[in-house]
């Protein structure tokens, strides 16, 4: 009996672990990319980090499911209910975030407002587009290996998490390079697809992707 739970009780403390990774990481993403958006007049860097305060609260609560089963004191059944309920939350307010970018983005297009040229918010674009997917990988290989369908669904997150990283590098990148300052609200505007998506399975309790890309 012994040999079988030792393994999971390792696997689960490496879930902890590289959950506490990611609310660092997602306390540090927030900060910055919100204090770009207001400095730089960015919304799709503002869009950015208030979606990493959203994920941060998500990490929360898969720390909080694996704590549970780690101090083996609560029932599966209330775990899971406790995960649709989070799921519902963080479900909601993605919706609303979603809704005031594209208000947001709307407004920056009718009234011609140019973003200012961004380094810090480009290197932290870069960064998250590199990482996210190492951090997704780790979580990955722990969920299969605790068979944990909420850890895997995070794991897909921290994916779409680089596309959007990936997108507001683009809007960044085009404003600085070329003064393209509609591609920042436009980027924005595409923040917002991968924001309704994760929305709707957050709410549905699904995984935060479909199709096998999510998880490379």
């Amino acid at each position: 009996m012994s040999i079988s739970i030792q393994p999971r009780q390792v696997n689960l403390r490496r879930g902890l672990a590289i959950e506490g990774v990611t609310i660092g990481w997602m306390v540090v993403e927030a900060i910055v990319a919100v204090w770009v958006g207001v400095m730089s007049r960015s919304g799709a860097a503002l869009a950015f980090g208030l979606d990493s305060i959203v994920e941060l609260a998500t990490a929360g609560i898969l720390v909080w499911r694996l704590r549970a089963e780690f101090g083996g004191n609560t029932r599966p059944e209330r775990i899971e209910e406790i995960e649709r309920r989070a799921g519902r939350i963080v479900g909601g307010a993605l919706f609303a975030l979603a809704g005031y970018v594209v208000l947001q983005s709307a407004a920056t297009l009718v009234l011609r407002v140019e973003p200012e040229r961004s380094v810090v918010g480009i290197v932290l674009a870069i960064l998250a587009t590199i990482g996210m997917p190492i951090l997704s990988r780790a979580k990955s290989n722990i969920a299969d290996a605790i068979q944990s369908p909420a850890l895997k669904g995070d794991a897909a997150c921290s994916i779409t998490c680089a596309y959007m990283a990936a997108t507001l590098l683009a809007g960044l990148a085009l404003n600085a390079l070329f003064g393209w300052w509609w591609a920042d609200p436009i980027a924005a505007l595409g923040i917002v697809y991968f924001l309704v998506r994760e929305a709707r399975e957050a709410w549905n309790g699904e995984d935060c992707c479909e199709d096998d890309s999510c998880s490379a």
